[in-house]
């Protein structure tokens, strides 16, 4: 069976069906789980459903979403908050629809020269090469210069380039409207202006409330000292520094955290993890915990954080979603594995509430996308019950592919899916020998008796169902394969593709009578058997993949018996390639330095003798 790329399409009805209108960002993922594309929405459902209109012209657009086999949603509270993480997924994971957005260019920072005497305050866009402090990234470039004209009104670091800096001999107009301190003619000595850098640090890093209270601090003192213009200044300063933290956000250098929220419903625990650090949204991850019944959030909580920090760093805070029953005793280990205080939080306040809102959110949002995929699994798993006119309810499916390329690194897949979805940890692989190059049906047999006999071992459990990739032929040479260990009880089928070999024209052959099965497109029975067959086949290319580097990697020369390194070296160079050496005789061959006519015959028969591997 050659390599094919038939994949089953994405089903869009059933994942916008539960879709959120909230504002985030979504994630596309092609057949190999390679992220294709990111973008942000203002409402999810009503962006990622304009990808799935019937009559949209967009050919560019049409061909991405031909690709698409599953897509992820991140949850924010703002379109802005979307667009920062996107940019922050798109730098991430390059995705291969997102071109326009990889580099530097799209995420805009404010940069302080802080190697320098005068440090110069300015807006950068691109790779952070100079040295220096670099704060952001910020949604727009608009942002950004919004906030230096802010800054400039209430610490007046300088803005200017360095070569305008370097050669003034009086002060600029900006000096003049009060919006520089005049550095460049020695108007402010370097302490007061560090005081200015330091208090525009302090703010670009988020730390508001103390930078406040410095300057409280600061206007008192001067009012004491009955200096009121200097209090005055400070007074305008504070005042300005309230309306720029009413009107930005500025992910600045502070905040390391991981926020952790779970969800448990009808048996199935979801837990979302967010990564802050810096104060930056670095990414988030889902997962599905296996739970006994009638477990709680906490309890999920509780068990799940010590096993998430078993082999990870462990940050300062972690924000959770439910307070513990154990809290200290929680909070006693992970500060022991860190080596220092490590504070859990249920109930934080300002952006770290926001952080926590978030997280829950999106657990939300997947605990439903999860709770409607195993829901629809169950539902195609009883439909194919009905199909196939089985007595007993279909828990395990198992299906077996074959890939190779013209007969060469042939291996064999198994896939297991069951009420929950596609169980992962149970696939197998099987690296074929000692049969024809390109004959799939003994290929198939070989793996099948191998992986059942293992069954029979007590390792492995027993399915339901067995799929073939293929029709007849495929099918016969599995069950007298099954024969021969015993096995007939299990109920063989296959799964193969009408005469134009399109997906979704699909005849199913049944072993126990022969009989074949026409089933419509749109019948769920199929969709779980197409989702089954396309696993196995990615399954099986991207085991082949493997092999065949592997053989890439290995010489010819090297599998010859006392042929080493250094007669290999010396054969290439008197030969020139392996192509001469193929077509010279043994006495030619003989002719090298070091190879006597025993050797000599054993690379002449490497390359001529039919039975050779």
């Amino acid at each position: 069976m050659a390599i094919k790329d038939d994949i089953v399409e994405f089903d869009s009805k059933n994942f916008l069906k539960n879709l959120t209108l909230k504002p985030g960002v979504y994630k596309m993922f092609d057949a190999r789980e390679q992220c294709i594309y990111v973008g942000k929405a203002k409402s999810l459902k009503k962006r990622v459903s304009s990808y799935f209109k019937k009559n949209d012209s967009d050919v560019k657009k049409k061909i991405m979403v031909s690709y698409i086999r599953h897509i992820e949603v991140v949850v924010t509270h703002t379109e802005g908050e979307a667009l920062l993480l996107e940019n922050q997924l798109i730098k991430q994971l390059k995705p291969r629809y997102n071109i326009c957005l990889r580099d530097d260019k799209s995420y805009p920072h404010i940069y302080l020269s802080t190697q320098q005497d005068f440090p110069r305050l300015t807006f950068h866009r691109g790779a952070k090469k100079k040295q220096g402090d670099y704060f952001g990234p910020y949604p727009s470039a608009g942002a950004v210069r919004e906030s230096l004209q802010i800054l400039q009104k209430v610490f007046p670091v300088r803005q200017c380039d360095d070569s305008f800096y370097q050669n003034r001999s009086r002060p600029c107009l900006q000096h003049q409207i009060q919006r520089c301190s005049a550095p460049c003619v020695g108007l402010i000595n370097q302490t007061d202006y560090a005081e200015d850098v330091a208090h525009t640090i302090m703010f670009l890093e988020g730390k508001n409330s103390q930078l406040i209270d410095d300057l409280v601090k600061k206007m008192d003192g001067c009012a004491k000292d009955l200096k009121f213009e200097k209090a005055a200044q400070y007074r305008n300063q504070i005042a300005h520094l309230r309306k720029l933290i009413e009107r930005q956000y500025v992910s600045g250098k502070t905040g390391d955290v991981d926020v952790v929220a779970c969800l448990v419903e009808s048996g199935i625990a979801c837990v979302q993890v967010f990564f802050i650090r810096n104060g930056q949204h670095l990414g988030n991850r889902t997962f599905f915990p296996k739970i006994p019944s009638e477990k709680t959030e906490a309890e999920v909580l509780a068990a799940f954080l010590l096993q998430l920090y078993l082999d990870k760093k462990i940050p300062k805070e972690i924000l959770i979603s439910h307070p513990l029953e154990e809290l200290a005793l929680v909070q006693e280990v992970l500060s022991k594995k860190a080596e220092r205080k490590v504070s859990l939080f249920v109930q934080p306040r300002g952006a770290r509430a926001r952080w926590l809102k978030m997280a829950k959110s999106n657990a939300q949002v997947a605990l439903a996308q999860k709770k409607l995929s195993r829901d629809t699994v169950r539902e195609r798993l009883r439909q194919l019950t009905k199909l196939l006119d089985l007595n007993v309810d279909i828990q395990r499916i198992e299906c077996f592919d074959i890939s190779h390329t013209q007969g060469d690194q042939t291996v064999a897949s198994c896939v297991v899916l069951n009420k929950e979805g596609l169980l992962k940890s149970a696939y197998r692989r099987f690296n074929i020998a000692g049969v024809q190059a390109g004959d799939d049906c003994a290929a198939l047999a070989q793996a099948v008796s191998r992986h059942f006999l293992k069954v029979e071992e007590g390792d492995r459990a027993l399915p339901d169902v067995l799929v073939i990739d293929g029709g007849r032929g495929q099918v016969s040479a599995v069950t007298h394969a099954l024969s021969e260990i015993k096995r007939s009880d299990i109920f063989v089928i296959g799964l193969s593709k009408g005469s134009d070999r399109k997906v979704g024209m699909e005849k199913i052959y049944r072993a126990i009578d022969g009989k074949t099965i026409i089933v419509d497109s749109d019948e769920s029975a199929l969709l779980v058997l197409q989702q089954v067959r396309d696993e196995a086949h990615r399954f099986a290319i991207s085991g082949h993949r493997q092999q065949r580097a592997k053989a890439k990697k290995t010489s010819t020369l090297e599998k010859i018996e006392g042929l080493g390194p250094k007669r290999r070296q010396k054969l290439l160079k008197q030969f020139g390639g392996l192509s001469d050496i193929k077509s010279a005789g043994v006495e030619d061959l003989c002719t090298v330095d070091g190879i006597n006519k025993e050797l000599g015959q054993r690379i002449y028969d490497r390359f001529h003798d039919s039975e050779a591997g």
